[in-house]
């Protein structure tokens, strides 16, 4: 397992940056450029203040609707900025020791990327996958043409796309789509990136399949973890923690190997809020996820509840990447609950830091009730018990059955009192983190 050191303390809050400064749905915009990448520095003492240590952003890149048709991979998109904007949003961030996460779209690029242009004119082809006299685009979708990975010309270019923002003070890549990508191209990229930036960091999206290998044979730093994403809610929904249990087994095996990203949402799934059946388990979700291994990244609004339902038309992201005001604008009570929830948990994730790599371990599984011991790899001791009710009756928790005499309260809902136990009760549908001794 092999990241750069600060990434131990990394917690991402993501941003989709064209739906949020409310660009226009398409390049070019009517009317004169704006600079809304700037409204972004508005929000960087917000994020502070929620607990993030940095700015996941998503594509900032010259195209054509919403991102990931790139036209240009050097030029920021007209609807944001330009460069001006680039830097001053880098340097506030840096300024306050936020790093800069960019979301590179390696896959596939817009119909009117130049090369593609060019070659749809007669011109060379090599840069893209041909199929007969067709060009291949990345799952049907028509406006998006795949690059061919195996050109080296492809290669060169991509290497110095993601120097060209390193250089100018980015931390590290999302690469959009990797799964599609064969596992050899980001073998090739990636040593070569890392002999000018050996202090970035790299993640890649991947849904399916096996995780590790993919790590493994690509360079990456770290893979999405969607595995955990959908256990997390879909357990708590059909009230089947074993589902839960399972899912954080397989965790442990991955983090053998690497460390993944964890999330609970995102720009291209139903927000939490939305996701869940009772609003009551969110802070359960979250709990899972700051309690767990991993590199958290929180979505932007679900740290307030925010609701929206993706659906699978044009236009179906809509509603999970909407336009931001200003911060806590229009945040009801439950909103604020939430948001507090999140600086505690955060908060308790940076006093025990060693969660990065923690491995879980189930201590009493039922169907409505979940009680499992996040433990740290060293051998200083380093434990946390975590209690999830899900079910209408009380939850007994007792101590002494894990093996430990007594324990702090740290944290759980409805504020619970600071108090040493040796046992307790959860109540129904509400949570505890507990400091074992």
């Amino acid at each position: 397992m092999s990241e750069p050191d600060w990434v131990e303390h990394a917690l991402w809050w993501q941003v989709y940056p064209l739906g949020f400064v409310g660009a226009h749905p398409a390049d070019p915009a009517p009317g004169p450029e704006e600079h809304r990448l700037r409204r972004l520095v508005d929000w960087l003492d917000y994020a502070l203040e929620l607990g993030a240590s940095g700015l996941a952003l998503g594509p900032v890149f010259a195209s054509q609707t919403h991102g990931y048709d790139t036209t240009d991979h050097y030029r920021i998109d007209g609807r944001l900025g330009d460069d001006g904007d680039f830097d001053h949003l880098v340097a506030e961030a840096h300024g306050r020791g936020l790093r800069i996460l960019l979301d590179g779209v390696f896959n596939h690029v817009g119909t009117d990327f130049p090369r593609y242009r060019d070659a749809l004119a007669g011109g060379d082809r090599s840069w893209f996958r041909v199929r007969g006299d067709d060009f291949a685009t990345f799952e049907g979708h028509g406006g998006l043409i795949a690059l061919n990975h195996r050109a080296s010309e492809v290669v060169d270019y991509v290497v110095d796309v993601m120097c060209h923002w390193l250089d100018r003070g980015a931390d590290g890549w999302r690469l959009d789509a990797a799964y599609a990508v064969p596992d050899r191209f980001w073998a090739q990229v990636l040593p070569r990136v890392r002999e000018r930036h050996p202090q970035a960091w790299f993640v890649g999206e991947v849904i399916h399949g096996d995780y590790s290998a993919r790590v493994r044979d690509s360079g990456f730093d770290s893979v999405t973890q969607y595995e955990l994403w959908k256990a997390i809610w879909s357990s708590l929904n059909d009230a089947n923690l074993h589902e839960l249990d399972w899912a954080l087994k397989r965790h442990n095996e991955f983090l053998d190997v690497f460390v993944p990203l964890t999330f609970i949402g995102n720009h291209d799934v139903t927000r939490i809020a939305s996701k869940l059946d009772n609003p009551a388990h969110v802070e359960h979700a979250l709990v899972v996820l700051l309690t767990t291994g991993g590199t958290p990244s929180i979505y932007a609004g679900d740290e307030v509840a925010y609701r929206g339902i993706k659906e699978e038309r044009f236009g179906g992201d809509d509603a999970v990447r909407p336009e931001f005001g200003s911060p806590h604008e229009g945040v009801g009570e439950h909103g604020q609950q939430v948001f507090r929830a999140h600086q505690h948990l955060i908060g308790l994730r940076r006093r025990h830091p060693w969660l990065h790599t923690a491995r879980t371990a189930p201590l009493q599984v039922t169907n409505e009730g979940y009680v499992y011991a996040s433990r740290g790899d060293s051998d200083a001791g380093d434990t946390l018990v975590v209690a999830l009710n899900v079910g209408d009756e009380p939850l007994s928790v007792a101590l002494t059955e894990f093996g430990f005499e007594s324990g702090d309260v740290v944290a759980g809902s409805g504020a619970p009192p600071a108090e040493r136990i040796v046992e307790t009760t959860v109540p129904p549908h509400g949570w505890l983190v507990i400091a074992p001794s």
